[in-house]
């Protein structure tokens, strides 16, 4: 039993039983869900909490068990594309595997179809979403967890790319097994997904290496934990290490309900495996941000910023959930943090993971706190690191797929390939935003099976509506070429993040005929994410939301006020720049 700590509260950094580094002491832990800590209100019952994380609906949604191993592969050849017509052939195409079934991995497909050096892609598990996407076939028998049955799928349909969407996988080693067989894989391997895999590994790198991050002390002795939160006092976090299917942050505005999380974590056990170790973590208030990054060793490549709406209710009540909705860009995250971000945050933990052995190959996910600085509140914000994660958010990455003007394909292949410092990926000046809709009941027990009609109408009449309001997206279309480029932008976007196909009978719920008939149904907590551009987040958000009304079954929960603090500041920019008009 042990703590470990930084200045935080002032407490000495001990180690009973062992003298090992504390990066070194850390070690791969097996999966379990989704690990997203937030901090910006009060948090629900502990026991709500541990309840939530034994039903771990959102360990489901990212990449859910298969019914049964792969019979018989889905055989493919890698495709070379048709010569030029000036006879030379085009470069070879690339049949690419992407794991995992939610909302993520269909933004995710949907963009890698749209590449012209795609050759075949395959989604393991996948959904009705990616089922529909051009090019495109599901693998809903191939057991990600079986890697050799993954290494034997790519081996048999000529992969030349895997794209691993939940972390899950990711701290279980999919991509380690994959690069032994020679299958390139883009994401981190065991070793580095321990940033995201456990919360003592990633503080104690930050705190080694200089990572501006909250004071924190670790623990496996509950009795040292309390006397840790004696003396410190509340409101503080404290967290499992391990991934607990995002339920495993608690925080505590009294120093009694820090002491309960303790018991439920150390003593209970109502965490699992997630819980033998824990993080009692400074509180810090501030504006939240998402900040992503393609990293490849030492270098690393900016990608974008999100906000995300982690409260199941408006006005950001409620329980925690694995996300209600996000938009893109961040209007918090100035070129200024930007900078201060890659300078301070992104490069540094990059250097860091090549120093400890471990280098990090992949989208590097830095949860940022964004405050005034106090010593100088005139001038850039103070930012610290909450958490890394290891992969792409979700549905952050909705947003981000939606704003994306390059070829995404290309830009993965060459970080996996050490090209890197080659990848130039632009970004839409418009705004994306994304909303969640949800089964009745999330985060907590909710029902299955409902079926979802007229998807496909309720989206193109969506998108027709989104072209009618004027705005192409980046502004007013004027000119031939302008009206060309607007056709080829999808304003609208409905991506499946839990559903399922309907039984051929009609089982399951379905009924009806035509499209009602073989309409999917709901299969998870979150069940669809409706994405939309705009020329600023308040024209997305009426997009959006546009989208939902079509799309609602009748029985989803959905916030209404997503993106709301950006819709707060354009139109304070609105009046600002009215007044100022009016003065002159």
């Amino acid at each position: 039993m042990h703590a470990r700590a930084s200045s935080f509260g002032g407490t000495a950094h001990h180690r009973a039983g062992s003298e090992r580094s504390p990066l070194a002491a850390q070690q791969p832990s097996a999966p379990l869900a989704s690990s997203r800590s937030r901090r910006r209100r009060a948090p629900p019952a502990v026991a709500t909490a541990a309840a939530q994380f034994r039903r771990s609906p959102v360990a489901r949604e990212s990449c859910p068990p298969p019914r049964r191993r792969a019979a018989a592969p889905l055989r493919a050849q890698a495709a070379a594309a048709p010569p030029t017509p000036g006879g030379a052939p085009a470069a070879k195409k690339t049949n690419v595997l992407v794991v995992g079934s939610g909302g993520r991995e269909h933004a995710l497909a949907w963009k890698l179809a749209q590449s012209p050096r795609l050759g075949r892609l395959f989604v393991c598990p996948g959904s009705p979403g990616t089922a529909a996407e051009p090019n495109t076939a599901n693998a809903p028998l191939l057991d990600p967890s079986d890697h050799a049955a993954v290494v034997a799928f790519c081996r048999d349909n000529a992969v030349g790319l895997v794209v691993v969407g939940p972390e899950g996988p990711l701290v279980d080693g999919l991509v380690d097994a994959l690069q032994a067989a020679g299958v390139p894989a883009f994401g981190p391997t065991a070793a580095a997904a321990r940033l995201e895999g456990s919360k003592v590994f990633m503080k104690d790198l930050c705190r080694k290496h200089g990572i501006p991050t909250a004071g924190y002390a670790s623990f496996t002795d509950p009795t040292l934990a309390k006397r840790h939160i004696d003396r410190v006092g509340a409101p503080i976090v404290v967290k499992t290490s391990g991934l607990a299917a995002g339920k495993g942050v608690i925080v505590a505005l009294t120093v009694d309900e820090a002491k309960a999380a303790v018991d439920a974590m150390l003593v209970s056990g109502a965490f699992g495996a997630a819980g033998d170790e824990i993080v009692v973590e400074e509180f810090l208030d501030g504006e939240e941000a998402s900040f992503f990054a393609l990293v490849d060793g030492p270098d690393a490549v900016a990608l974008a910023s999100a906000q995300d709406h982690k409260a199941a209710l408006d006005g950001d009540r409620g329980p925690n959930t694995g996300g209600m909705g996000a938009y893109s860009p961040a209007p918090v995250v100035t070129p200024a943090v930007e900078a201060a971000v890659m300078r301070d945050i992104v490069l540094p933990t990059a250097r860091a993971m090549v120093a400890e052995g471990a280098p990090f190959r992949g989208v590097l996910f830095a949860g940022l706190m964004i405050k005034p600085d106090p010593e100088n509140p005139s001038g850039p914000p103070r930012v610290r690191l909450l958490e890394h994660n290891v992969r792409f958010g979700d549905p952050e990455c909705q947003a981000l797929m939606a704003r994306l003007d390059g070829d995404l394909l290309e830009a993965l292949l060459a970080a996996c390939e050490g090209r890197l410092r080659d990848v130039s990926l632009a970004w839409r000046p418009e705004a994306a935003l994304a909303v969640v809709m949800a089964s009745a009941g999330y985060p907590g027990a909710y029902p299955r099976g409902a079926p979802i009609p007229g998807l496909a109408r309720a989206e193109s009449e969506a998108e027709a509506e989104a072209r009618a309001d004027g705005c192409g997206g980046g502004g007013f279309v004027a000119g031939e070429q302008q009206q060309q480029q607007q056709q080829q932008r999808q304003l609208v976007k409905i991506l499946h993040s839990g559903t399922s196909a309907a039984a051929a009978d009609g089982a399951g719920g379905a009924q009806g005929e035509g499209e009602d008939a073989s309409a999917p149904l709901s299969a998870g907590g979150r069940v669809l994410t409706v994405t939309a551009l705009g020329p600023d987040v308040a024209t997305a958000q009426r997009r959006a939301y546009g989208a939902v009304r079509r799309a609602d079954w009748g029985k989803a929960h959905f916030r209404t006020d997503i993106g709301w603090r950006a819709v707060a500041r354009e139109k304070a920019a609105a009046a600002a720049e009215a007044a100022a008009l009016a003065a002159k």
